[in-house]
C-alpha cells in the first residue's frame, strides 16, 4: 500500500527538531516550525484513505516514508499504533518517541527532521520546490 502526497517548499523551513518531522497543509510557515519540512501539502491525516488508516493503527505494521525534493530523497522507518487517532486536519508528523495525538501518522520513527542532509534542506528552503512525502506500509 502506497500514497504519495505532494507539498511546498518554504524559506523558513529549518529542519533542526531532534524528534519529529512534519509537512502541513498550511501555506505560511514561522521559524518555530522547525520540525517542518513541507507546506501546501495536498492531505493530512485526516484525508487519508480508511484502508490505509486501519493499517497504520495496527501496532505490528512498519512504515515507511521517503521525502522526494528534485534529485534529493530521505527515508525514515517508523511504527504504527492502535493509539493513532489520524484525525488531525491540516498536518501529519512522524515521531521517534511513542507520543501520539491527531497529528501523528507513526511513532518509534529511526530519524527525525535534524538527520535531514543539509544540502536537501537548502532544496526545500526555495517556495519552488515541488517536493512530496511517500507512505509505504510494509
Amino acid at each position: 500500500m502506497k500514497i504519495e502526497i505532494p507539498f511546498s517548499g518554504h524559506k523558513n523551513i529549518l529542519s533542526l527538531h531532534k524528534k519529529t518531522i512534519e509537512i502541513t497543509k498550511d501555506n505560511e510557515l514561522t521559524v518555530n516550525g522547525d520540525c517542518i519540512v513541507g507546506t501546501n501539502s495536498s492531505l493530512a491525516c485526516i484525508d487519508l484513505p480508511e484502508k490505509f488508516k486501519k493499517k497504520i493503527q495496527n501496532p505490528d505494521t512498519t512504515i515507511v516514508f521517503t521525502i522526494v525534493a528534485d534529485d534529493y530523497s530521505f527515508s525514515i522507518h517508523g511504527k504504527g499504533s492502535e493509539k493513532l487517532t489520524l484525525k488531525h486536519p491540516n498536518d501529519i508528523v512522524l515521531r521517534k518517541s511513542a507520543f501520539t495525538c491527531s497529528r501523528t501518522i507513526a511513532i518509534k520513527c529511526d530519524k527525525a527532521s535534524d538527520d535531514i542532509p543539509r544540502e536537501m534542506i537548502k532544496k526545500l528552503q526555495n517556495p519552488k520546490t515541488s517536493g512530496k512525502l511517500v507512505i509505504e506500509i510494509k
